[in-house]
């Protein structure tokens, strides 16, 4: 049974960082592209960054590009997501995901209701 664990969120200050961690079990997280998303109060959930399965590819939407950095740790079976100068706009809950049928981060970061999915992890930013 594949599943996917997000740890490291919290309550950090404006300006603060954080480390996201996305845990597999079932898996090896290396042959699939993983996204990270995020869901603000009120708001629907959206794909913020992906790294790519094979060259390790990343992406990130603008709203975190340059703040935000994707990698994979193989020896942990994990994939991070370092989180720098945060801001009340970055509170949210956090998911990691990936679809099993091997898809690239362009439609991985579309995934809505299926593929694979964590439960999510709390991120608040306080100003």
């Amino acid at each position: 049974q594949v599943q996917l664990e997000e740890s490291g969120g919290g309550l950090v200050q404006s300006g603060g960082s954080l480390r996201l961690s996305c845990a597999a079990s079932g898996i090896s997280l290396d042959y699939y592209a993983i996204g990270w998303f995020r869901q603000a109060p009120g708001k629907e959930r959206e794909g913020i960054s992906c790294i790519s399965k094979g060259d390790g590819r990343s992406y990130y939407v603008d709203s975190v590009k340059g703040r935000f950095t994707i990698s994979r740790d193989r020896a942990e079976n994990t994939v991070k997501l370092q989180m720098t100068n945060l801001s009340p706009e970055d509170t949210g809950r956090y998911y990691c995901a990936t679809d099993l049928r091997g898809y690239g981060c362009s439609d991985v970061l579309r995934l809505r209701n299926d593929g694979n999915w964590g439960p999510g992890t709390q991120v608040t930013v306080s100003s």
